[in-house]
C-alpha cells in the first residue's frame, strides 16, 4: 500500500511534468485555468457595492468581506471537488487511471513549457530586430507598460519573468502537489489566478482583491525561498556564477515590492552577473556583464534545472515520507 501510494503520487508528478514538456498549454479557450478566469471575471462585478447611503468605510468593509468569502469559497470548493474526483477515480477505476488523472491535474497547474515558449518568442523577436513585436510578446506575460522599453529593459523584464514564474508557475504548484496531491496544486492555481485578476491596488480592486493578494503572498512564501536557494545550486551545475548568485540573493532579495519575488530574481541576477531593473521600482544585481539573448537562454536552462532539482530533493522524498505515515489515505482514501 505504501509503495502503491508513492508510485501513484510520484508517477503523477513525473508524468504530469512530462505532459507539460511535450504538449505545453492548449489555447486559452481549451485551458481550464482560462475557464476559471472567465468565472472570476463574471462574478467580480457582483463583489462591488454601490455606495448610496453607505459610508465610504462601511462600503470598503463590505467589499473586503465579499472578496474574502468569494476567494475562500472558490479555493476550498476547487480543492474539495478535486479530492472527491480523485477518491472516486481511485475507488472505481484503480491505480493506473488515478495516476493518469493526477498527472493531468498537475499538468493543468504548471506552466514550464508555456513560460519557455513565451520567453523564446521574445528572444526571436529581439534577434530579428523587431522591437515592437518583442514589446508586444513581453506585454503578454508582465503587468508593466512595455510600449517604450528598449532592448536591455525588454531582456531584463524577460529574465525577471522567467525567475518569478519559476515560483508561481512551477515550483509553488509542485510544492502544494507534494503535500496535498492534485487538490493542493489546483487550489494554488486558483489562488494565483485570483491574484492575477483581482490583486491590484487601484480603487476598483483594492478591497475585493485584498484577500486574493494576501493568499498569493502566503502560498508563495516558502516556495519562493526554496527556489532562490535551488537556483544557486542550478547556477553551479550550469557553470554560471553561483557564488555571486548566493551573494546577490542575500543582499537584494528584499528590494522588490513583493516579499517573495526578490528571492528568485536576485538569485538569477547574481548567477547571470546582470542587473535586473524595473524603472522606478527596484534594481537587482551588479550588472558586471551585459544582458543578452544568451543570458535569457541561460535563465531558461536554470529554470528547468531548478524544477528538476526540486522534484528530486524535495517532492519525491517528501511524497515517500507522507506515504509511510498514511497521509494519502487520510486525504484521498487510497
Amino acid at each position: 500500500m505504501i509503495y502503491e501510494q508513492f508510485i501513484l503520487l510520484g508517477g503523477g508528478l513525473a508524468f504530469g511534468i512530462l505532459l507539460d514538456i511535450v504538449f505545453g498549454d492548449p489555447r486559452n479557450k481549451y485551458h481550464p485555468v482560462s475557464w476559471l478566469g472567465k468565472l472570476i471575471e463574471s462574478i467580480t462585478p457582483n463583489l462591488k457595492h454601490g455606495r448610496g447611503r453607505i459610508s465610504s468605510t462601511s462600503h470598503q468593509k463590505i467589499e473586503k468581506v465579499s472578496g474574502i468569502l468569494f476567494s475562500c469559497c472558490l479555493i476550498s470548493g476547487i480543492a474539495l471537488l478535486t479530492i472527491a474526483l480523485a477518491s472516486l477515480t481511485a475507488l472505481f477505476t484503480g491505480i493506473v487511471m488515478t495516476l493518469i488523472l493526477f498527472a493531468i491535474l498537475l499538468k493543468i497547474s504548471i506552466a514550464l513549457k508555456g513560460m519557455e515558449k513565451s520567453a523564446i518568442q521574445i528572444i526571436r523577436s529581439i534577434k530579428a530586430g523587431n522591437l515592437e513585436e518583442a514589446r508586444y510578446n513581453l506585454s503578454m506575460i508582465v503587468r508593466r507598460d512595455t510600449s517604450t522599453l528598449d532592448v536591455e529593459y525588454i531582456q531584463s523584464a524577460t529574465i525577471e519573468c522567467i525567475s518569478e514564474s519559476t515560483v508561481d508557475g512551477i515550483i509553488s504548484p509542485l510544492f502544494f502537489y507534494t503535500i496535498l496531491g492534485p487538490a493542493g496544486c489546483l487550489a494554488f492555481r486558483a489562488v494565483n489566478t485570483l491574484d492575477s485578476m483581482l490583486g491590484y491596488k487601484d480603487p476598483y480592486y483594492k478591497d475585493i482583491g485584498w484577500m486574493s493578494a494576501k493568499l498569493d503572498t502566503i502560498f508563495n512564501f516558502l516556495p519562493a525561498r526554496i527556489t532562490g536557494l535551488l537556483m544557486v545550486v542550478s547556477a553551479c551545475m550550469v557553470q554560471a556564477d553561483w557564488r555571486n548568485s548566493l551573494s546577490i540573493l542575500i543582499r537584494d532579495h528584499h528590494k522588490t515590492p513583493s516579499i517573495n519575488a526578490g528571492y528568485p530574481m536576485s538569485s538569477m541576477a547574481g548567477a547571470l552577473r546582470v542587473k535586473l531593473e524595473k524603472m522606478g521600482s527596484y534594481s537587482l544585481g551588479e550588472g558586471t556583464e551585459l544582458i543578452t539573448v544568451d543570458k535569457c537562454m541561460l535563465a531558461i536552462k536554470i529554470m528547468k534545472l531548478t524544477t528538476m532539482l526540486f522534484c528530486l530533493v524535495f517532492s519525491l522524498p517528501l511524497i515517500l515520507v507522507l506515504s509511510h505515515i498514511g497521509w494519502w489515505s487520510l486525504i484521498f482514501g487510497i
